[in-house]
């Protein structure tokens, strides 16, 4: 593997296409909702478009992790970008024929659904791309940080996406889309023209081509605790909008404002934990894993008892705290785990496990909500101890082996 380090503008060219997509994904849950009520989509038919085209993400992205091994990760990196443009296109077109009368009912559902399924395809093959680019550049001891650097993209996106949504959408509810497609556009020329190519000695012969699966002994422990600890945050974040109008009596419009102002806390903290922390202290992956998941955990538990906005922004910004250690060091360890020619493939398995997470967790959570509030959060809660404690004890067998 390398020993060096990615150049300034390498970092920035990646740090950009990586914010394009989350900022393009921020602004699709954030306007998702309303445009679906517009259009007369049930919300069950809403929330399902999101969860099955996270399905579809995450059985895709290993695929494109593994092309990128053989062909480059540059060219990958543009394919995901303009597949995000076209497909936020295509999406955005039929939500424009639904409110126009065009199409309605299960024909406009079943065509949304198809087109954002489409999408994921091809999106998909961005982030996992990015992440081996910058794991072939960077050196062992740079490893970690060069991954939080690269995580403060999807944290900028998250914290710009609902403020970028609630400004265009003064220019209707398909404004924002439309910006997520200009912006990805603009990302992949940014990527063809100041990317340097991915150079001939990484690529991998068809002979030597491996395919790494979720069940290999080196990261299954990493990849597992990446979806665990997405199906407790994505079940606290998917029922976070009916915790704060139920507890705190708000409107509709109360609601989705204060729900982005809380998903920005998360953000905001996310974002500074990964350009301190992570810049600064020198721990190993495994180190940084276990301090961000006792912060997620201790976060769950504030909102299961939280009944005003202080407490619950405090307990986002612990979910946030817990993030931006935990996925820039799983990123980090499963890098570090696998040869220079499994890179792309390792990366496209991590890639996936956000998608799975938001596949199982807003759907288990959804449910315990309905029965109680409370065992929405204390359901991620559950999942956050569950996997640390599995951690420990995975290293503590360790040391009795050696």
């Amino acid at each position: 593997m390398t020993t060096g380090r990615l150049s300034g503008g390498q970092l920035t060219v990646l740090i950009l296409a990586l914010m394009a997509t989350g900022m393009g994904q921020s602004l699709v849950f954030a306007i998702l909702a309303p445009l679906g009520r517009e259009v007369a989509l049930a919300e069950l038919q809403i929330t399902s478009i999101i969860a099955i085209s996270a399905l579809i993400f995450a059985l895709a992205s290993p695929h494109w992790g593994r092309l990128s091994d053989r062909v480059g990760r540059k060219p990958i990196i543009i394919t995901g970008l303009l597949g995000y443009t076209v497909g936020t296109l295509v999406f955005t077109s039929v939500f424009s024929l639904g409110l126009a009368g065009v199409l309605g009912g299960t024909l406009l559902y079943a065509v949304a659904l198809l087109a954002r399924c489409g999408q994921s395809v091809v999106m998909s093959a961005t982030n996992p791309a990015t992440t081996a680019y910058a794991a072939d550049n960077s050196g062992p001891e740079y490893r970690t940080r060069t991954m939080a650097r690269l995580g403060t993209a999807n944290s900028m996106g998250t914290i710009l996406g609902p403020a970028v949504s609630g400004a265009l959408a003064t220019f209707g509810l398909l404004a924002p889309l439309y910006f997520a497609a200009a912006l990805a556009a603009s990302a992949a020329l940014l990527v063809w023209r100041q990317l340097p190519k991915t150079p001939r000695r990484e690529r991998v012969p068809r002979h030597l081509r491996i395919r790494l699966r979720f069940t290999d002994r080196r990261g299954r422990h990493l990849l597992a605790t990446a979806v665990g600890l997405f199906v407790g945050f994505s079940g606290i974040q998917q029922t976070l909008g009916f915790t704060l109008q139920d507890k705190l009596a708000l409107n509709g419009i109360q609601t989705a404002q204060m729900t982005g102002a809380a998903l920005m806390v998360s953000a905001l903290f996310t974002f500074l934990v990964q350009i301190t922390v992570m810049q600064r202290v020198k721990l190993e992956p495994g180190q940084f894993i276990r301090l961000g998941l006792l912060a997620m955990l201790c976060g769950a538990a504030i909102l299961a008892s939280a009944d005003h906005f202080p407490l619950l922004a405090l307990g986002m910004a612990f979910l946030g705290t817990g993030l931006g250690l935990t996925m820039p060091s799983v990123s980090a360890g499963a890098s570090l785990a696998v040869s220079a020619e499994e890179q792309g493939s390792v990366a496209g398995l991590v890639a996936a496990c956000p998608a799975i997470g938001f596949v199982a967790g807003p759907l288990c959570a959804g449910a315990l909500y309905q029965i109680h509030p409370t065992l929405a959060p204390l359901f991620s809660a559950s999942v956050f101890f569950v996997v640390l404690m599995l951690l420990v004890q995975r290293e503590r067998r360790g040391s009795a082996v050696n």
